[in-house]
């Protein structure tokens, strides 16, 4: 099965022309935009040292075991269940399918999977339902790169994903999709600095909300350090031993909301479209390596911290009020490790 979707990943870039989504995008992916002859003058897209743009990922992601306190529904009342790990397939690709001197346009699709083991004495229904069918997420994602001159520049960025418990038997209508966008105005003040502001339509904190972003990608004179930052998305200082092998620590915020569909009758009638807000900060240590030519590896290990993970009955903008969730949860903190085989671009 993980060959299947492996291969579905990559025809689904392939079909585009064409990395981690979710989403908002790595804006260190995109070519020098070169002078062509006495034209006018652009700013490129990238700072001196950036991490490597990932053209395909490859990845696995695991969790160690944590307690789940799970709050009453319907009839069930408060249960808590430990949960012994979390695990799942990651697959991304992207690639350029414009890339001028004043514009350039990335294309990418992502995969992921998230599956649950509660153990056999599982009784909550969301348990239930998490154990049997876990949680994934498959959708498609734009940025587009716009030069205005030598110092500013707009970037914007879309995506669409299809999230819940569906299987690829019992398949997600696109009605559903998860909408999430960007907008960020900057500055390209020299080769080693950049930074901007804007806003996103996000859903990284479990439930739609319209956040203000800062870009800020700096690289210091010595070129062994810098710093690449989407707040508050992720945050990462970057150490450069040289051009194959580099580490960061940093954190991101990770997370969405799922449609939870009644599919074995876990939970009572009426419950048929609930939606999981899922939202957690990742503190962690990366440390990426070439292993020959442009094929690298990437190894990330931390601290899964538990932002949210309570149920709405059905999708709706919550804004910034204090309207109460069908049940909440709590989960406990938890280790984490990922590592990933990545083709990155020239």
């Amino acid at each position: 099965m993980k060959w299947i979707l492996l291969v579905t990943a990559l025809a689904a870039a392939n079909s585009v022309s064409a990395q981690e989504a979710d989403t908002v995008e790595d804006y260190s992916m995109y070519g020098e935009a070169e002078l062509a002859g006495g034209a006018k003058r652009f700013c490129t897209s990238k700072v001196f040292d950036l991490s490597p743009n990932k053209l395909i990922s490859v990845g696995y992601d695991f969790q160690s075991g944590y307690q789940a306190d799970l709050g009453a529904v319907g009839n069930v009342a408060p249960q808590g269940i430990h949960n012994q790990n979390n695990y799942g397939l990651r697959i991304a690709a992207n690639a350029p399918v414009i890339s001028k001197t004043n514009v350039l346009l990335n294309l990418g699709a992502t995969y992921w999977e998230n599956f649950y083991s509660f153990g056999n004495g599982a009784a909550h229904p969301l348990a239930q339902s998490l154990q049997a069918y876990g949680l994934r997420t498959m959708g498609i994602n734009f940025t587009l790169f716009k030069p205005f001159n030598e110092v500013n520049f707009l970037i914007v960025n879309g995506s669409a994903d299809l999230n819940g418990n569906y299987s690829f038997e019992n398949f997600q209508s696109l009605n559903t999709a998860k909408i999430s966008a960007t907008a960020i105005y900057g500055w390209k003040k020299h080769a080693r600095l950049q930074y901007g502001f804007g806003l996103a339509r996000t859903y990284r904190i479990g439930e739609l909300n319209y956040l203000p972003v800062f870009l800020y990608n700096y690289t210091f004179p010595s070129r062994k350090w810098g710093v690449e930052a989407l707040f508050p998305a992720r945050a990462n200082l970057r150490r450069t031993y040289n051009s194959r092998t580099l580490a960061f620590f940093g954190y991101e915020l990770e997370g969405n909301s799922y449609l939870i569909r009644n599919r074995g009758n876990e939970f009572a009638t009426g419950f048929n479209n609930l939606e999981l807000r899922r939202s957690e900060l990742r503190i962690r240590l990366t440390f990426e390596r070439s292993i020959k030519d442009f094929l690298w590896f990437s190894l990330q290990a931390g601290l899964r911290y538990n932002m949210r993970f309570n149920v709405d009955d059905k999708e709706f903008f919550r804004g910034f009020g204090d309207q109460p969730y069908l049940f909440e949860n709590t989960l406990t903190n938890a280790l984490y490790v990922n590592f990933s085989v990545n083709l990155v671009s020239p």
